[in-house]
């Protein structure tokens, strides 16, 4: 039994050995590999005797200034009923465009049973009063035509009469349109069915049937039944950092990138900026608004994220250099100039715009040169 058990670990002992060696070698593989690729890399870039460089070249270079926002519709209209009650029927859902005047939704009144009683009293106090008005005006009538009283009197005498048979309608169609929901007053059809303003989509709806609806009045904002919009004219509305703000004005040009349509691209104008700035995040931020000019063939939906460039400045057919490659020291700029294989200058340089990648060379290269990279610093 011993003798099986130490040859059992020496087994063991051999197997570990042996993996290890094989980590080892592949180890070393690898790190000479890596090594034959540097070598290789030093002999080429030795070879051609040259240290990395850029041209100078001609193009277009922007200045912009970055808004983050979504896309909304320019004019959105919640709608909500002057009626109290409880949704009775849907016309109209979401999604669907509607024209102004179609029908979106009915809303049942739902009075409750003390309003109701209330109502039904009040008619029948009119009523007696109208009873009573009209024995008093047939009694003026009749000592008007006797002489018995001025006409002054009995105009007076019809005059109240009116009034109560006025009192007598209001309160038989303000019961008639508790009960039903509809009532005819001179030949106008009153009814508690809530009709589009405008032409346009259904953006969103709020109620099912059934739910309860507060109305709107001079005291209160009521319950928002659906959201609406004309969808042909967008916006963008978003916020700008404050070190931006004081380059941008209205009319200035933007491109819309909108995150669900990676790859198009919208152009708009900048038509509003706000005075007051908004905290986000700690930071002071302006919000703006740019119309959307041109859509293309693209969909746009109210509430897409979107990014917006507004084109602060832009030059043309300018001749430019990243600007990584520019040492600026005492408020000037220098460049080294490759010469040859193995000589370079350091010249002074004039520039101009840039878009934090690539700066503008107004003075002192030409198209074509050549210009040395900076030397990478290595952190031991």
């Amino acid at each position: 039994m011993g003798i099986q058990k130490v040859k059992g670990i020496d087994m063991a002992t051999r197997h570990k050995s042996k993996k290890k060696r094989w980590i080892i070698a592949g180890s070393l593989v690898i790190i000479f590999a890596i090594g034959a690729f540097v070598v290789a890399r030093s002999n080429n870039a030795s070879s051609s005797g040259e240290p990395p460089s850029v041209k100078v070249v001609r193009g277009t270079i922007q200045e912009k200034a970055l808004a983050v926002g979504t896309i909304e519709p320019e004019n959105e209209i919640s709608i909500k009923s002057r009626v109290s009650g409880v949704v009775r029927k849907l016309y109209a859902d979401v999604g669907a465009y509607v024209h102004a005047g179609d029908p979106l939704l009915e809303v049942k009144p739902d009075p409750t049973p003390v309003e109701l009683a209330d109502a039904k009293r009040q008619l029948e106090l009119t009523q007696v009063d109208f009873d009573n008005m009209k024995k008093e005006r047939d009694r003026q009538a009749l000592l008007h035509k006797r002489s018995l009283i001025s006409d002054q009197d009995f105009d007076n005498s019809q005059k109240l009469y009116m009034e109560s048979e006025l009192r007598v309608k209001i309160a038989r169609e303000k019961l008639e349109l508790m009960q039903s929901g509809k009532v005819t007053i001179d030949n106008t059809k009153i009814e508690s069915i809530i009709y589009a303003p405008i032409d346009g989509y259904i953006l969103t709806r709020s109620v099912e049937v059934g739910d309860p609806v507060t109305p709107l009045t001079s005291y209160q904002e009521g319950t928002v039944l659906m959201k609406m919009a004309n969808m042909s004219s967008l916006v963008f509305k978003g916020t700008v950092d404050e070190i931006d703000v004081g380059k941008l004005h209205e009319g200035m040009p933007a491109e819309i990138r909108i995150g669900a349509l990676p790859g198009d691209t919208i152009s708009g104008k900048l038509s509003k900026i706000w005075l007051e700035a908004e905290k986000k995040e700690n930071a002071s931020v302006f919000p703006i608004e740019i119309s959307i000019s041109n859509v293309k063939k693209i969909t746009l939906r109210a509430g897409y994220s979107a990014n917006a460039d507004v084109i602060v400045q832009k030059k043309t057919n300018i001749l430019y250099v990243p600007e990584r490659v520019v040492i600026f020291r005492n408020d000037s700029s220098f460049v080294k100039v490759a010469l040859g294989n193995t000589k370079s200058e350091e010249r002074a340089i004039r520039t101009g715009l840039g878009d934090a990648i690539n700066i503008e060379v107004v003075s002192g290269l030409r198209e074509g040169d050549k210009v040395l990279e900076k030397p990478v610093v290595r952190i031991n």
